[in-house]
């Protein structure tokens, strides 16, 4: 008989998180009965036609923060009477997490696992919200009978601001094989100048509009793929700085990877993250790397050897498969597009390198650790 697992996770929206799910529900579906528990009705993602749904809840993705945390032992006690007959219940991201680890603490019966996919300490370190939530992840993960987290830097923090003594460390997994093949469709984008790269949503943590100021020296053209809140906010900025004809941003595309793939460069200027997933997927379709060596992740995928407790300051680093900048300096994220635009040996040595990194991070790689989890708890 099947084990069955289940998987708490807010949306299958355009995220990364959601992206790990989709992808682990095709590979996992064969071995395990699997039930996907969903908070919200955004599906972005495929998924497999007989995966069976059941939401906790059909929430609004702006709810107030506050009645938010109200909800949370409800949500929990629900989820423990839907749940309460599989054996592992796995949960990804803050607010499934919370639940997953409430419900346990209600009696739930599954072995819970719980899976963080951000530097809790840096994604809320300001304001009541963000102390309600390190709060939370403090009291709640211990709870759970595993903690895994995406990245070496995750779980460092997870260890040593959050308590939590036993932390597995599993990448994200990557279809490479489907990422290559859809990065050879065509599509045609403006050949007469350097091309640049870059996706994310339009927010405040991946930086934009530190991207857009840069093009002002640059000359080069900037694609930007991706949709937020701060979309009107770019667009007023690249009109304002009249760089319309250097700047376009794309919105959110069902292919990015074909756009990646005739890109010169990619180009990544976040504050902070979990593990990136666009830098291995931009090294997937054989482009050089240009990343801020924000916490945490670039590091780790850029620098597989290096010391992941360093960070840059005062100038970019040359490192085996991309360039490190640091977070949020204009003037040295110029230097290094530049530099890589002047740079023809370096750039083509960087290309070579690219396929090979990413394939480090194929799914199977990633799927055997999981196997290996559920199969022990």
């Amino acid at each position: 008989m099947k084990k069955r697992v289940s998987i708490l996770i807010y949306s299958l929206a355009s995220g990364g998180a959601e992206r790990v799910v989709s992808i682990l529900l095709y590979e996992l579906k064969n071995k395990y009965d699997i039930t996907l528990f969903l908070m919200n009705d955004t599906l972005f993602y495929d998924m497999p036609s007989d995966i069976n749904i059941v939401y906790l809840e059909k929430s609004n993705p702006l709810e107030n923060g506050v009645k938010k945390l109200l909800k949370l032992p409800f949500l929990a006690w629900k989820y423990k009477k839907l749940n309460n007959h599989s054996d592992i219940s796995f949960s990804l991201m803050n607010r499934p997490n919370y639940i997953n680890t409430l419900a346990k603490m209600m009696g739930m019966r599954s072995k819970v696992i719980v899976s963080e996919r951000a530097m809790p300490s840096l994604q809320h370190a300001y304001g009541l919200q963000g102390r309600i939530n390190r709060f939370l992840i403090k009291s709640l993960y211990n709870k759970a009978d595993l903690v895994t987290a995406n990245s070496l830097g995750n779980s460092a923090d997870l260890r040593e601001n959050f308590s939590c003594e036993d932390v597995r460390t599993i990448n994200n997994p990557f279809d490479i094989e489907l990422i290559q093949k859809l990065s050879r469709e065509e599509v045609t984008l403006n050949g007469d100048k350097f091309i640049f790269m870059t996706v994310g949503r339009l927010d405040s943590g991946k930086n934009h509009k530190l991207l857009i100021n840069a093009m002002c020296d640059i000359d080069a053209v900037l694609y930007i793929i991706g949709e937020g809140e701060l979309k009107q906010e770019l667009q007023n900025i690249i009109d304002e700085s009249d760089l319309h004809e250097k700047v376009t941003l794309l919105g959110r595309l069902e292919n990015p990877y074909k756009y990646l793939s005739k890109a010169n460069c990619f180009v990544f200027a976040s504050k902070r993250e979990g593990f990136p997933n666009v830098l291995v997927e931009a090294l997937a379709c054989g482009i050089p790397v240009i990343s801020t060596d924000c916490k945490s992740g670039p590091r780790e995928i850029l620098d597989p050897n290096g010391d992941v407790n360093v960070k840059l300051l005062d100038d970019i680093e040359l490192v085996k498969y991309g360039v490190l900048t640091p977070v949020d300096n204009e003037e040295l994220l110029k230097k290094s597009m530049s530099l890589i635009m002047k740079d023809d040996i370096l750039r083509d040595s960087y290309k070579k390198e690219a396929k090979t990194r990413a394939n480090d991070f194929n799914k199977y790689q990633t799927l055997k650790k999981w196997f290996s989890i559920f199969d022990m708890v």
